[in-house]
């Protein structure tokens, strides 16, 4: 089984000569510090594992296989944020581990994983403690030894990693006398990172197709690279069923199929409608997992606002049966899709339309003379299936109608979106009126499928003997807030169609 860390650290390097043969300064009395324990010097050696072309690298991943050391064997280390990352660690072996291989899957896909650089560091560790003994800090002091191929590199590195729950204010107060002393913070991100870059190794730049900068299709590429690398980057957190992973997985696959629709007169639609399909089928899959989280928490949070003289039989405990029943299946579900090679295929064509996208005549003009009407005929849209919904009398006809609306209203709000850096403000204020209708109508979606699940809740009662009052007294309150919501729609409507919002894109 694989160990997981948060791992939040600063490297540091000497900026003279003078300043490294001086060495590291005496930390104690910096911040908290109040003492340094000298916990001596261990031998480490690491081969790093990428792809031929370096794709981990190029994301900011690093896999090694280390000997030496307290902690040796296989680690992958995934970005959070500057300076913070998730270590994942297993057992040393010959091979790569099969759930560190897994978590890679969404970049490697076919090209495999081969060692590419190799470390050997000679490290200096210390332990920097406060008043009482707790351990606030591990300082460790690098010589590096690199080797690619026939190319070598060698350097000193100042490593400073906080230990859990430590405020990361005390990196900064190191900075601050490492400073005094002649160290600076260190160019490179990581190890790997210095190494390939001083054996001429550095990752190659993506390919990167979509005409001159300035134009509508630089602009409508460079948001489908960002859903693109957005979508790949959320793989390896739902395979670790980190919370919303699922959530911001299935709205990078959204945004890029709505963009190919927004934008079906910038990049041929014969090329991105395929793509597009397979997305629809990826966020259907990925949706069942997180559609029972959703509704697992919203019939929560309704039992929650109950009082207890209505709280009638064992529900709690029924309610987390059902839905143990239910997500066990779709959590190995979602992960299955992830492993397909559907999935990967998809993957593969998303890189190959960026790489030669198939733009139309459209793509090279100025985007504020395209964007405009990609975001106008999606508001078109939209408007026609509200006017359409509340035509209709209350029943389950209004309620698939409302459904279909709030689609539009998404794809509105993400066209609005996507052209925020371009039109501005205009745009901004569109998406938040889209952003509204979206929400008054997902609440009165997630009601309908509520309903649905408390009448088979109610069923599943009443077939083990129990009483279903409460899920019917749930049922009603659901019914009741759907009604509410389409009394309101008409309002949050108007104010959203204003035409005043759309007047400085017309």
């Amino acid at each position: 089984m694989a160990d997981t860390k948060r791992e939040i650290e600063r490297k540091f390097e000497f900026s003279k000569a003078k300043s490294a043969r001086r060495g590291v300064p005496d930390l104690t009395g910096t911040a908290a510090i109040a003492a340094v324990s000298d916990q001596g010097t261990v031998d480490l050696d690491a081969v790093y594992y990428d792809t031929p072309d370096q794709r981990l690298a190029a994301d900011g991943l690093t896999l090694r296989r280390r000997t030496g050391g307290a902690d040796e064997g296989w680690h992958l280390k995934l970005p959070v944020s500057p300076g913070v990352r998730d270590e994942i660690g297993a057992a040393l072996s010959d091979t790569v581990p099969p759930a560190l291989a897994a978590l890679v899957r969404s970049r490697v896909r076919g090209a495999g994983l081969q060692p590419q650089v190799r470390l050997v560091s000679s490290r200096r560790v210390s332990h920097l403690l406060d008043a009482d003994g707790a351990l606030l800090a591990e300082l460790s002091t690098d010589a590096v030894q690199a080797e690619r191929g026939e190319a070598t590199a060698a350097w000193t590195e100042v490593e400073v990693e906080l230990a859990d729950g430590v405020d990361p204010e005390l990196l900064d107060a190191v900075e601050k006398t490492f400073r005094k002393a002649g160290l600076r913070v260190s160019d490179a991100p990581s190890k790997l990172a210095r190494a390939l870059a001083e054996t001429a190794a550095e990752p190659p730049a993506r390919p990167e197709g979509g005409g001159p900068e300035g134009t509508a299709g630089a602009h409508v590429l460079a948001y489908l690279r960002e859903q693109r690398d957005a979508l790949v980057a959320q793989d390896p957190a739902v395979r670790r069923g980190l919370p919303d992973s699922v959530h911001q997985m299935r709205v990078a696959s959204r945004r890029l199929r709505s963009a190919f629709k927004t934008y079906r007169k910038v990049i041929d639609r014969t090329a991105t409608d395929p793509i597009g399909e397979e997305l629809r089928r990826l966020a259907g899959e990925l949706g069942v997992d997180r559609d029972q989280e959703v509704l697992l928490e919203r019939i929560q949070d309704r039992l929650g606002e109950l009082p207890r003289t209505l709280l009638i039989g064992p529900v709690r405990s029924r309610l987390r049966v059902w839905n143990t029943a239910r997500r066990s299946a779709s959590r190995r579900r979602a992960v299955a899709v992830l492993d397909s090679a559907r999935y990967v295929a998809l993957l593969d064509s998303l890189d190959a339309l960026l790489e030669s996208p198939p733009l139309l005549k459209a793509a090279a003009r100025h985007p504020e003379a395209v964007l405009p009407k990609a975001v106008l005929r999606d508001y078109a849209r939209l408007a026609a299936r509200v006017d359409g919904a509340l035509s209709l009398d209350e029943g389950h006809e209004r309620d698939l109608a409302l459904h279909e609306a709030r689609k539009a209203a998404k794809r509105f709000r993400y066209a609005a979106e996507s052209a925020v850096p371009v039109l501005g403000g205009p745009a901004k204020e569109l998406a938040k009126a889209g952003k509204s209708v979206q929400s008054l109508l997902g609440d009165h979606q997630d009601s309908v499928v509520a309903r649905e699940a408390l009448r088979g809740l109610a069923v599943q009662a009443t077939g083990a003997g129990e009483s279903a009052f409460t899920w019917g007294v749930l049922y009603a309150r659901e019914e009741a807030l759907a009604e509410r919501r389409e009394r309101e729609l008409p309002d949050i409507w108007a104010k959203a169609s204003d035409p005043a919002l759309r007047a400085a894109l017309e």
